[in-house]
């Protein structure tokens, strides 16, 4: 399965882009991507656009919640609910219905003209493009312990920062700095061809800027021009509770520096998680296995548990079978998106000794005649007997 891409990356906007803008980028992304629109397209076309559509909705409908978004940008997808996307199951609705949610029925249900031209080609790219640095992406071991209370953890990187020669400018000197003269500072160049049916406009990159809008005329002799030099540095990531294994938590800017002063990468943190010697666990929910004695199997006795934190005493209740699974309620780790705790489940397995001294066989042997210790289904075990004997 296809790693899941950042929800910014998606709708082509900034971290620090407004509701607004958040809105825009979406209706955007929808309109291009409904699978209305590919309809005549082939399998795989169709196919990519109904996954780009879902893409696109999903990513909104995390950017556009205040409360979500806020959680997203410090804990990346492990903050936010995995199941935020909208749902799909009906359908993804007509397009005509599409475009009046997005506009306000401007379209009045009939797109027609109105929608080609729209969608039509040569719609120029405002400003020039913005470089962004490259994501890292690292592994941070983490114990139960840490899991369920959660962290901040120490990383120790290698990134490119600003130079500290240049202070990222990539010259000393700013005047250096020039408009680029092939596209004039707009990071695109223009292509016009006449058709039959018209004039056809089309813009790309600019190569001389790469689409940055400017040009260094005198570079800096330690960078090179770049803006950015190598170093390593620690980084300090914070880690909710309730994390599990090979769940990726993004911290915002962490990454490479972009060169010339452009946007930071991301530093993609993996959760790897250590095996614990006592305890398995399953989602949430913790398991634990204890072998106790015939006697006490019988007696009824107390055991400590090693749940997370600190040791809880269980009480074993007198005639407990091999087999019996105790719930304890609330033991287990906590979810990553604050809903609730697990529980931590008691697996008693009561050991049967092979080999008796003499003293203790004749104990047994006398204790065998009492009626108390023999199997009988007609008394209180009777639910048991029942059960067993569905397995055969």
């Amino acid at each position: 399965m296809a790693e899941k891409r950042d929800y910014y990356e998606v709708l082509g906007i900034q971290k620090s882009a407004t509701e607004d803008e958040i809105k825009q980028a979406y209706r955007k992304a929808a309109l291009k991507w409904h699978p209305d629109r590919w309809v005549s397209g082939t399998d795989a076309e169709k196919k990519n656009a109904e996954e780009k559509f879902k893409e696109a909705s999903e990513a909104y409908s995390v950017l556009s919640d205040p409360q979500k978004k806020a959680k997203y940008d410090q804990f990346g997808f492990a903050g936010v609910d995995p199941s935020a996307g909208p749902d799909f199951s009906q359908g993804f609705g007509n397009l005509d219905d599409l475009l009046n949610n997005l506009f306000g029925g401007a379209f009045g249900g009939a797109f027609g003209g109105a929608f080609d031209s729209f969608f039509g080609g040569g719609r120029q790219q405002s400003g020039a493009r913005v470089v962004r640095g490259r994501d890292i992406r690292t592994r941070v071991n983490l114990t139960l312990e840490e899991i369920a209370k959660g962290c901040t953890k120490e990383v120790s990187i290698e990134r490119n920062r600003p130079c500290s020669e240049c202070g990222g400018k990539g010259t000393k000197d700013s005047s250096d700095i020039k408009t680029c003269p092939t596209c004039h500072g707009s990071g695109q160049v223009q292509r016009v061809v006449n058709t039959l049916f018209g004039r056809s406009v089309s813009y790309s990159t600019c190569p001389q800027c790469g689409g940055e809008g400017k040009i260094v005329s005198n570079p800096c002799r330690k960078c090179g021009g770049s803006g950015v030099e190598r170093r390593r540095e620690t980084v300090k990531v914070n880690i909710p509770a309730g994390v599990e294994d090979g769940m990726q938590i993004t911290v915002r800017g962490e990454g490479h520096s972009a060169p010339r002063g452009g946007e930071n990468g991301d530093l993609l943190v993996v959760i790897n998680e250590q095996p614990h010697n006592q305890l398995k666990r399953d989602g949430n929910n913790l398991f634990y296995t204890r072998v106790i004695s015939v006697t006490d199997a019988m007696l009824g006795t107390t055991i400590s548990v090693p749940a997370l934190g600190s040791a809880v005493d269980l009480k074993i209740e007198p005639g407990t079978q091999s087999g019996t699974v105790v719930r304890m309620r609330g033991k287990g780790l906590p979810s990553v998106n604050s809903y609730g705790t697990g529980d931590l489940y008691v697996k008693i397995l009561v050991w049967i000794p092979r080999r008796l001294r003499g003293s203790d066989k004749e104990a047994v042997e006398k204790l065998a005649a009492s009626d108390a210790v023999k199997p009988d289904p007609s008394r209180d075990d009777k639910a048991l007997f029942e059960k067993e004997s569905q397995y055969f």
